[in-house]
């Protein structure tokens, strides 16, 4: 089992960069593949990108790639969410996921056994 808790939110104005960190405990980190997750009011969750074990694999969402980067860190236990030129519609609270099948990224949420509490992106026009 494995504990993910996100941080990094906050207010930004359309066109800034924000850096989410989502920190991991427990079973060892490498042993997952890791997801971040966004979830605006009155929508569902929606997968953004998504990161391999050995971080040689990822996978982004159309509507995030070329502005979002996943990294991850195994000895710091900690995935990054780098987002640049950030929208408004990019607005909603952001979760990190773990999953245990480690060399594939799912990008169903139903597909992820762990999640953060999330954290709250805000991005004004």
């Amino acid at each position: 089992q494995v504990q993910l808790v996100e941080s990094g939110g906050g207010l930004v104005q359309a066109g800034d960069s924000l850096r989410l960190s989502c920190a991991a405990s427990g079973r060892t980190f490498s042993s997952y593949a890791m997801g971040w997750f966004r979830q605006a009011p009155e929508k569902e969750r929606e997968f953004v990108v998504g990161i391999s074990w050995s971080g040689g694999t990822t996978d982004y969402s159309d509507s995030v790639k070329g502005r979002f980067t996943i990294t991850r860190d195994n000895a710091k236990n900690t995935v990054y969410l780098q987002m640049t030129s950030l929208k408004p519609e990019d607005t909603a609270v952001y979760y990190c996921a773990a999953d245990d099948v480690p060399y594939r990224i799912f990008i169903s949420y139903t597909d992820y056994k762990y999640w953060g509490q999330g954290t709250q992106v805000t991005v004004s026009s």
